[in-house]
């Protein structure tokens, strides 16, 4: 369905990376973190830190990791990472030598709907991680970011795009090496699209496309991961990785794709219908924006963005009137002053008075799958 060839790693400097270190993933339980956690296990950490608040999701992964390395030193941890006292002491107890930063809210329509969420979580809940790694001399930070990020349309990427700030605003100064890798969509994680079809194939349909034109880039879970583990490996600290993810591919082929794939015809077994661009979302994404360029790595399908000078004290400042305003609910406010700090955010808020049940009535309970915010 990817119409490519997934990528290979270099797995002798994975394995020097991993080997023999303290490694700690949060969001364990979630599509990118449970994977991160699978993957790790296999280069023999000396210990494996699962941090998430799902305890549904951490019994899922811990119980398979048990069942595949049942000798693997692994600590199961349920908690928040907006709880900053507990972050603390959490790295202080367990000493992690490296942290996979996975834990966020994704969803773009529930952040449009929830910005506070997306600056407590999002923004804050790195921020406390970002300030315990420091603290406490963690060796490698690498976050989990998202090409939405990119000229963002939505709160979900500028919370991330944000993040990413603070990654690149800690390049120079610490004994930490920090970094940040730019996702696209993960074909098959939890609350992506290609469940989504498939629920709605098994219904007998319509199977529902915002827009014909609309694009994303695609990796598989497995692929994506590889690379998030080869981009650590490779970071001197303050990078933002971008990952080739080959050319993108309309969301309206792979509903054809999926209904062909299932034995049916479409239109004649499952019809589709167009519902119009969701709150938030973009006809394309993108892995640049103007001002960035791009450098190639010594992995071919790995490239860095040209840092960006962040004032660092100024955008501390913002993230903290970011809290205040997030503490007393001021949304209007909260996206007044992510524009501030993301110029490129340019906000699509015509449905902001809506209901709910207007928003997401084209979708129905297709989109709103909890589950998938972790």
């Amino acid at each position: 369905m990817l119409n490519r060839q997934t990528a290979q790693i270099d797995l002798a400097e994975v394995s020097k990376s991993l080997s023999g270190k303290r490694v700690m993933v949060t969001g364990a339980g979630g599509s990118i973190g449970s994977e991160l956690c699978r993957q790790i296990a296999q280069f023999n950490p000396e210990q494996l830190i699962l941090y998430a608040r799902g305890e549904n999701s951490l019994y899922h992964i811990e119980h398979e990791l048990a069942e595949l390395l049942p000798t693997l030193n692994r600590v199961i941890i349920i908690g928040d990472i907006r709880d900053r006292l507990k972050v603390f002491r959490i790295i202080d107890r367990y000493q992690p030598q490296i942290i996979f930063h996975a834990a966020a809210h994704k969803h773009v329509t529930f952040m449009e709907l929830n910005p506070d969420e997306a600056v407590k979580n999002n923004i804050l809940g790195t921020k406390n991680l970002v300030d315990a790694a420091v603290h406490h001399r963690v060796e490698s930070f690498i976050l989990v970011s998202s090409d939405k990020a990119v000229n963002p349309s939505s709160v979900m990427g500028a919370s991330k795009r944000v993040t990413e700030k603070l990654i690149e605003s800690k390049a120079y100064h610490n004994s930490t090496k920090f970094g940040a890798v730019r996702f696209g969509n993960v074909i098959d994680s939890r609350g992506s699209v290609l469940p989504k079809f498939k629920r709605q194939i098994e219904k007998g349909g319509p199977v529902t496309v915002t827009h014909r034109d609309v694009t994303r880039y695609f990796m598989t879970i497995p692929e994506s991961v590889q690379l998030l583990l080869q981009a650590g490996a490779m970071g001197n600290g303050g990078e933002i990785f971008i990952l080739d993810m080959g050319e993108p591919i309309k969301i309206l082929d792979l509903a054809h794709d999926l209904i062909r794939l299932s034995g049916l015809e479409v239109n004649r077994d499952i019809p589709i219908e167009f519902t119009g661009l969701e709150p938030g979302e973009k006809l394309y994404e993108e892995l640049l924006t103007a001002e960035e360029g791009v450098r190639a790595t010594k992995h071919q399908r790995i490239f860095v963005a040209h840092l960006e000078a962040i004032e660092e004290k100024r955008l501390l400042d913002q993230i903290q009137k970011l809290d205040e305003l997030a503490n007393h609910l001021k949304t209007d406010e909260i996206i007044n002053e992510l524009q501030k700090i993301v110029p490129t955010y340019v906000p699509n808020r015509s449905f902001a008075n809506e209901p709910l049940s207007t928003i997401s009535r084209k979708t129905k309970a297709d989109v709103i799958d909890l589950s998938a915010v972790r």
